[in-house]
């Protein structure tokens, strides 16, 4: 996008990248665990028309520095937005960084707008049945050391989902989150910054979705985990007002397997909700 303001902000022992653009109501997006923000770029240009949108890399992913031990993710984007000047904001997030959107929601309601929760869980949601294939054959791989395969399991487990196989997968989207996996994989990313990250909510944040009171828009991949959607059913059933869109023909990714229609039940959900004027910084 033109006018994208692009940069790095100090956030204690280390710097995140982000990138800025467009104008209007601020609209933050945050990645997946196993991707950088790359994983917007289909979102970027269509989002950038009606907000003002902030992307960025977590520490240890993309272009931002790394870390040797647990983070508190949600402590990172409060200070990246108080250093941008960007008080209040509609927080959109997958996987692992919609989870950490909700507990940002909770821990500073005063900053969060609105929420749109992609192929998430609530953190303290606790699994049921089966792991998803290919889970355990990817950790024997990180313990191997096998870089290729942790990284192509990783492909299978949330690109692909678990009802198909790659060859059913537009193989551009594999390539374009294989891109993005090479850091988080050569770094041992999830073991060592998320698998216990620093100052958890106490309690978490799926013993108290009914505190949430802002637009809440819940998205999620047909194709995804069963559990995934079993969280996606929890949050709207919690969520007072929230809404649930299922996109047919994806997985954990639906923004890149299926970015139009992805873009356009977005937009429609935040273009029908009420927010207060704008917050932004018109960077």
């Amino acid at each position: 996008m033109e006018n994208t303001n692009r940069g790095t902000v100090n956030v204690g022992d280390g710097k995140l990248y982000y990138e800025m653009a467009g104008r209007g109501n601020p609209l933050v997006l945050c990645r997946a665990g196993f991707v950088d923000s790359g994983m917007w770029d289909d979102q970027w240009e269509d989002f950038g028309r009606f907000f003002q949108v902030i992307r960025f890399d977590m520490r240890d992913y993309g272009r931002s520095d790394p870390v040797q031990g647990p983070v508190s993710r949600r402590k990172d984007l409060e200070r990246l937005l108080d250093q941008l000047g960007i008080q209040r904001a509609v927080l959109l997030g997958c996987s692992m960084g919609g989870a950490m959107a909700l507990d940002f929601a909770l821990e500073h309601p005063e900053k969060a707008d609105g929420l749109v929760m992609v192929s998430a869980a609530p953190n303290g949601f606790e699994l049921r049945g089966s792991p998803p294939p290919n889970l355990l054959a990817m950790m024997s791989a990180v313990e191997r050391g096998n870089l290729e395969q942790v990284s192509e399991l990783q492909l299978r487990i949330w690109i692909d989902g678990p009802f198909r196989q790659p060859e059913q997968v537009d193989p551009q989207v594999r390539r374009r989150a294989a891109e993005m996996n090479r850091i988080p994989v050569e770094h041992g990313t999830w073991g060592k910054v998320d698998a216990h990250p620093l100052d958890p909510l106490d309690p978490p944040a799926v013993r108290r979705l009914d505190q949430i009171r802002i637009p809440t828009l819940i998205v999620a991949g047909a194709l995804d985990h069963p559990e995934v959607l079993r969280a996606a059913d929890l949050m709207e059933k919690e969520i007072r007002g929230a809404k649930k869109v299922i996109i047919a023909g994806t997985a954990h990714m639906p923004n890149m397997e299926k970015p139009a229609e992805f873009n356009q039940a977005v937009l429609s959900f935040l273009n029908s909700a009420q927010f207060p004027t704008q917050s932004g910084t018109g960077h």
